[in-house]
């Protein structure tokens, strides 16, 4: 209920507004604008300090008796009454225009006042108050008020009395006059009573104040005359007398300053001639000292009396002091240091002597007479200019001549090292100087020198060849080169235009007896393979699964053993111990006129094979073998190598990326549906093989590359790297290219633990985060890593089945009756299923449960032998009555076509995405007519779901490295796997 202080609270509120609006009245009635504010200037020449007070009012004006007091009234809008004869609001709109400007001074003046008045009652400091009535003006503030005064008239008081003045905006005409007093005696008399003016300083004015009119002039530094004038003040004289032997002193020294305020009177001129200064002559003669250094002898002249300055020397002339003094000075700004047993200047620091002969030495043939030596002309500075550049294809090398630029590599290499730092310059051996100002030419050979690799053996005086791959990067940088003419062969320019631009010769021929149709974008793929062939250069196909990279790939053989009927070369390929076989048989089907080898069985047996390489055509081979035979591969020549599945060699210090990198062959090509799978060391690793130091030596990659885009997340690196890859990587989406391929539906189902299960995993979870905790402040994390994926593995089983590793588990789990629930729902709507699982044991398990609902079904493990495969293969495409096909992730990743499926189960989240994609695209690729459903079973609340959140966030780490979407996961840091277990 409302009391009385409630109500008591609401009437000071209504009244404190009434009052707020009864100001607003008054001012809105009272605003006549006609109050003036008029300065009063305080003098006292004992203290020197020049104060200003004020007065208020209409007719009849008052003196402002507090400034701080003033400023608070028209802070706060005050109605004030001063005398019983003026009473205003004080607000801005009350004063006069003319008074407003002055009024904003007086403001910001008493509020520094008030402050510091204030600052010294409330903390008890010693030091004494500000006067409240006037203010003392600062050089700032002298400034500042003649600025609002000038041109007007106002009062100035002194002891003596009171006078008005008027501020002049123009400086005082001050001349001093030399006369004779007698035959032997000089004076110099000012034109003005040198005890009638006054002098006071401002921050950026002198103001001089005499006859009740306050000039404004230079400020003391800049004013050689007021200097002039205060001698006179402080010798208590009108005149300064001298006599003629001093002529030539003040002549030499006096004058010069005061030459534009100089006059002279009733003196004739031929007497004093002679004490006159000449103008002074300055002549320079420079040059080299053994050292490199510059050296400068100075020359004064004075008509024909010439002199070194820097010895002692007494003449008979008036010396201009001051003209001389200028021009050491000049010599000091330059660097230039005093060698004074050889009396004369050196120069001595190289960036100081560059500073010279770049620009400085313009400025010293304006000012002085500039000699130099025979041998300081040769040492001019030099700019780096490439007028031509010439390049051709010669023996498979790019072939780049640079026209008259002659260099040595070593000191290019040492040149640009400068360029990069941004230094002005380089100086060669013989002491000449190299402007590196920035230009093309320096660009061209920085990124010459920087991104490629140079070997010393391949420099000649004006010549570089270079690995022909490098030609597109050549071309980048010629483009920023408008200025320089470059020459091109024919046989260049048509890679470039091919490769570059991806002008592909369409009217280049598919094989004839090629058994198969080729499509459209197989004939591109075919077609690009062959150019790059054409150049010796390597690529990557990197189309998606079941777009036929393998046909694309038998295209190109088959048209190389056509053609060189003689003298046929063999090609090798190796591939997974997995596909080894369907290699074969993809050669019996498409190209049966290639003699074609399998490479396997014992060692034995392989070596009698490869013994026999010479007989065929095609040589298949398993990573495997390989890097077991490699040493009977030794001295064989292919025409091409290819890595099929290339993710196998994306690891560079394993056994299998190593021994297909000693194989000799002509051209190399890795095909792969996901050249990045984990980071981008493995995209440099592959193309480390196909055309080995493109992508440089990977120390240097990582920190061009890498680095910058996994631990920055650099765009701009990215897109470059993006385009340095791009014209050797062909990849297709089916989105792209297969219009008619049917839907693909990917749908999360989750799937909650039972009580059981929830309560077995998170007491694992709490076990397994203290374990590692533990284990990381023992070990550390690098070597703490196989400890952490054990029990990572752990809680992975766990959703999928408790029983997987705690044998004695009774109870349920709820993935796996879901599992079940969409097979029996999907064998009843007539669908064939993929099952993929990362764990084979799983399958046991599934494999009872769909045992007693009666479904029948296949497994492919990584036990399964390769024949086996392929029969497993076609029984499930063929038989109607298998519904089910069990397949390990790993295992069943790559090299099935099983588009007798049209519905795909990942029974578990891997952390791989493009390894779960591989799989899925085991069905939906070309041949599949029906729509594809592809189920992934997620457990809430469980580290499936953070494994699921890992594989969108790192896919998106690099978006379009490839000419399509190229699904990306870095290498899981500690942070990553620290957050599973939260």
């Amino acid at each position: 209920m409302p009391n009385k202080e409630t109500h008591r609270a609401f009437n000071q509120l209504l009244n404190t507004f009434l009052e707020i609006n009864n100001k607003e009245e008054e001012l809105a009635q009272d605003g006549t604008s006609s109050i003036k504010l008029v300065p009063i200037f305080l003098y006292n020449d004992t203290d020197k300090k020049l104060k200003v007070e004020f007065k208020i009012g209409n007719e009849q004006l008052t003196k402002i008796n507090n400034l701080p007091d003033f400023f608070e009234r028209m802070l706060n809008r005050e109605k004030y009454k001063y005398n019983n004869v003026l009473e205003f609001i004080h607000e801005e709109n009350a004063f006069e225009e003319q008074s407003r400007p002055l009024l904003k001074f007086l403001l910001k003046y008493a509020e520094i006042i008030k402050y510091a008045n204030d600052v010294n009652n409330n903390y008890a400091y010693y030091g004494r108050n500000f006067n409240v009535n006037n203010v003392v003006l600062s050089n700032t503030g002298l400034d500042e008020l003649f600025e609002i005064l000038k041109g007007k008239t106002v009062e100035f008081e002194t002891k003596t009395g009171e006078r008005k003045i008027q501020f002049i905006d123009e400086p005082i005409d001050i001349k001093f006059i030399l006369e004779k007093s007698d035959e032997s005696t000089y004076c110099l008399t000012p034109n003005i009573d040198v005890y009638g003016y006054d002098i006071f300083y401002g921050k950026n004015y002198s103001y001089f104040l005499i006859d009740n009119k306050m000039h404004k002039c230079l400020p003391k530094v800049e004013n050689r005359n007021l200097e002039l004038l205060e001698v006179y003040k402080k010798n208590y004289t009108q005149s300064i007398v001298f006599n003629e032997n001093n002529l030539r002193n003040f002549f030499a020294i006096v004058v010069p300053k005061i030459k534009d305020n100089f006059e002279i009177k009733n003196i004739d001129k031929e007497q004093i001639e002679k004490y006159m200064p000449k103008d002074l002559y300055v002549k320079i003669y420079l040059d080299y000292n053994e050292k490199g250094y510059i050296i400068a002898d100075i020359k004064f002249c004075y008509g024909n009396v010439e002199f070194n300055p820097i010895k002692n020397v007494n003449l008979e002339i008036t010396r201009n002091a001051i003209q001389e003094n200028e021009v050491l000075d000049t010599f000091v700004q330059t660097g230039f240091m005093l060698d004074s047993a050889n009396a004369r200047l050196v120069l001595a620091n190289d960036e100081k002597i560059y500073n010279f002969l770049s620009k400085e030495i313009e400025d010293y043939m304006k000012k002085f007479e500039v000699l130099v030596a025979e041998d300081f002309k040769k040492k001019d500075i030099k700019k780096i200019k490439i007028k031509s550049i010439g390049v051709k294809i010669e023996n498979n090398l790019l072939d780049i001549n640079l026209g008259d630029f002659k260099f040595n590599i070593y000191e290019i290499k040492d040149i640009i090292n400068k360029y990069k730092l941004r230094k002005k310059f380089y100086r060669l051996k013989d002491g000449t100087y190299i402007s590196l100002e920035k230009n093309s030419s320096l660009d061209f050979l920085e990124n010459l020198t920087d991104n490629i690799e140079i070997e010393d053996e391949n420099v000649e005086e004006n010549s570089i060849k270079l690995p022909i791959y490098r030609a597109l990067y050549l071309e980048k940088i010629f483009k920023n080169m408008p200025n320089t003419n470059i020459q091109k062969n024919e046989y260049y320019k048509n890679m470039i235009s091919q490769i570059e631009d991806r002008q592909i010769d369409l009217s280049t021929k598919i094989p004839p007896k090629l058994n198969a149709e080729l499509r459209t974008y197989q004939k591109i793929g075919y077609k690009w393979l062959r150019t790059l062939e054409q150049y010796k250069m390597g690529g990557i196909l990197a189309d998606d699964m079941g777009l036929g990279k393998t046909i694309q790939l038998l295209a190109v053989i088959l048209s190389y053993v056509q053609k060189n009927k003689e003298n046929v070369k063999p090609s090798i390929i190796i591939c997974p111990s997995s596909l080894a076989l369907n290699w074969y048989n993809e050669i019996q089907k498409f190209t049966p006129t290639l003699k074609a080898l399998v490479i396997s069985d014992d060692y034995l047996e392989r070596k009698r094979k490869i013994e026999e390489i010479g007989k065929y055509q095609v040589i298949i081979t398993s990573y495997d073998s390989l890097k077991r035979d490699i040493d009977l591969y030794e001295n064989y020549c292919f025409k091409y190598v290819v890595a099929d599945e290339a993710q196998y060699i994306k690891n560079n210090n394993t056994k299998n990326s190593k021994a297909i990198k000693t194989i000799n062959a002509e051209t190399k090509f890795a095909l792969t549906g996901t050249p990045i799978e984990n980071s981008l060391s493995e995209l440099w690793s592959i193309f480390d093989f196909i055309m080995p130091g493109y992508l440089y030596k990977y120390k240097k990659f990582k920190e061009l590359y890498e680095t910058p885009i996994i631990k920055e997340q650099n765009e701009d690196v990215m897109n470059k790297l993006k385009k340095q890859i791009e014209p050797f990587v062909l990849r297709r989406t089916k989105g792209e290219v297969l219009t008619e391929l049917p839907d693909k539906t990917v749908t999360i189902l989750n799937n909650e633990m039972s009580e059981e299960q929830y309560n077995i995993y998170m007491s694992y979870m709490a076990q397994a985060r203290k374990e590692i905790m533990s284990q990381i402040d023992i070990n550390g994390f690098e070597k703490s890593q196989i400890k952490i994926l054990s029990l990572l593995m752990r809680l992975r089983q766990i959703c999928c089945h408790p029983k997987l590793f705690l044998g004695e588990y009774e109870g349920e789990s709820s993935k796996l009756n879901q599992c079940i629930e969409i097979i029996q729902d999907a064998v009843l709507g007539g669908h064939k299923i993929l099952l993929f699982s990362s764990y084979t044991s799983m399958f046991e398990i599934i494999e009872e449960k769909l045992k007693n609902i009666g479904v029948k079904y296949l497994k492919l493990t990584g036990q399964t032998k390769v024949g086996e495969r392929i029969e497993l293969v076609d029984k499930f495409n063929t038989d109607e009555n298998i519904k089910v096909f069990l397949i390990s992730l790993k295992a069943g990743g790559t090299g099935l076509n099983l588009t007798g499926a049209d519905m795909v189960i990942h029974y578990d989240p891997w952390w791989n995405l493009s390894a779960e994609n591989q799989a899925t695209d085991r069905t939906y690729r070309i041949g599949q007519k029906r729509n594809v459903q592809v189920y992934k079973l997620i457990t809430k609340n469980s580290i499936e779901e953070k494994i699921y959140e890992l594989q969108q966030k790192k896919a998106k780490l690099i978006d379009n490295m490839l000419s399509t979407d190229a699904t990306f996961i870095n290498k899981l840091s500690k942070d990553d796997i620290l957050a599973l277990f939260e």
